[in-house]
């Protein structure tokens, strides 16, 4: 089965939700390395965003992928805004036209957000960021298709990468952004823009279970 436009509606309704519920979590991650506010943004800007889509019920999948991201960056402060907009955006560019995705169709979408990260961020994976959840989780994906698995299969190999990416953040060296001061003391501590990648992708299997 596709994923529909219900499902990315879905998926987005509940990453707020599962981002409400690890507020705290993501903040206190946040907090070893960070501006201790990183469950709090992110929680912050996906309530706007569910509130934006509430009043656009006949939106396609590009158009709801859009939106998340133009109101990511406009409602989420530090660097989480900014960058989980610009994969947003670049995923409702990868999607327009379709109705549904197929296995493909979503590796495209995130390969997308991929590089719209990394242009926006500056980084590259192995600095201790969401890259480090999101890289292995793509590729994940690839090997799991390339395995001819079906499409849910496919994106729990997603969060089966996102997850050992975020977990070897822990004993990375951050290089990008407020952690980067702290430099080999930010070793020991896992990296919650990673850590909140790795929710968002457990949402998707969630919702993509769930229909």
């Amino acid at each position: 089965m596709p994923v529909t436009t219900g499902d990315i509606r879905d998926w987005i309704q509940r990453s707020g939700q599962v981002l409400h519920e690890n507020n705290a979590y993501l903040t206190q991650l946040d907090s070893a390395i960070g501006d201790a506010d990183h469950g709090i943004n992110m929680d912050r800007g996906f309530q706007a965003v569910n509130k934006k889509l509430a009043g656009m019920e006949e939106a396609d999948i590009s158009t709801l992928l859009k939106t998340t991201g133009t109101t990511l960056v406009s409602t989420v402060g530090g660097a989480s805004g900014p960058l989980y907009g610009t994969a947003f955006l670049r995923a409702g560019v990868a999607t327009a036209g379709k109705q549904t995705l197929e296995s493909a169709d979503l590796i495209t979408l995130f390969e997308a957000a991929l590089e719209g990260v990394k242009a926006r961020g500056k980084a590259q994976t192995g600095e201790k960021t969401m890259l480090d959840a999101l890289a292995p989780a793509i590729e994940a994906a690839k090997q799991a298709q390339a395995a001819q698995a079906s499409l849910a299969q496919i994106v729990q190999a997603m969060v089966a990468g996102a997850e050992v990416g975020t977990k070897a953040t822990i004993e990375m060296t951050a290089t990008k952004g407020r952690a980067s001061y702290l430099g080999e003391r930010s070793v020991g501590h896992q990296d919650p823009g990673a850590t909140s990648c790795w929710l968002l992708l457990q949402a998707l299997a969630d919702s993509i279970k769930q229909a």
